[in-house]
């Protein structure tokens, strides 16, 4: 049986967040989840975070009604307050959606290369690593991440990505099936209060 969602909200209102694949020398940037936070405590994932307001009413618009460029300065604001890096030269890989506490999430999934600082993690994550698409396979990952690290890999040694598909990994030749379907069936996304990946 479907259930049916009755929206407190305009149902043309998202929240919207913004993720990024950060690569240096080849490798890919995940960091690990702190256990006090929710949902995916422990599990690793690329850093990342939400748009809000301040991210660009407070700023000079770009044209006479627009501000440009405001999910690649959420990017750059998030992976530098997580992991004290800079990145620079953004790429568009997906996009995907979910409910937090039955509001619509929009999450766009981009990519970045590291341009200055070393990794310094704040409270948010536990640990991190610089890996492969291989030695990623070895890393509880949540759900997805693995096959977005594919999709990049893919298209920067010059291969097509198209769109996100689950198990697209398989499809890559790879080995790497979504490894969390079992710990995501345990996961209340409505309680959610801190619901991006």
């Amino acid at each position: 049986m479907v259930r049916r969602l009755f929206w407190k909200m305009d149902d043309k209102l998202h929240h919207v967040a913004v993720t990024g694949v950060v690569i240096k020398d080849g490798k890919y940037l995940i960091t690990r989840r702190s256990l006090k936070k929710e949902p995916f405590a422990g599990l690793w994932t690329v850093p990342g975070g939400k748009v809000e307001i301040h991210d660009y009413i407070s700023k000079p618009r770009d044209t006479s009604i627009h501000w440009y460029n405001v999910l690649e300065n959420v990017l750059r604001r998030e992976i530098k307050e997580e992991t004290g890096i800079e990145i620079k030269d953004f790429g568009y890989l997906t996009s995907l959606t979910f409910l937090k506490k039955e509001i619509p999430v929009v999450v766009v999934s981009l990519y970045a290369h590291h341009d200055s600082g070393d990794v310094v993690l704040n409270e948010e994550s536990m640990d991190h690593a610089w890996v492969s698409l291989e030695e990623a396979k070895n890393y509880d990952l949540i759900e997805g991440i693995y096959d977005e690290l594919v999709m990049l890999d893919r298209l920067l040694n010059g291969g097509k990505v198209g769109e996100w598909g689950r198990g697209i990994s398989k499809s890559y030749g790879d080995l790497g099936d979504s490894n969390n379907a079992e710990d995501l069936k345990n996961v209340n996304f409505e309680d959610n209060e801190n619901g991006i990946h």
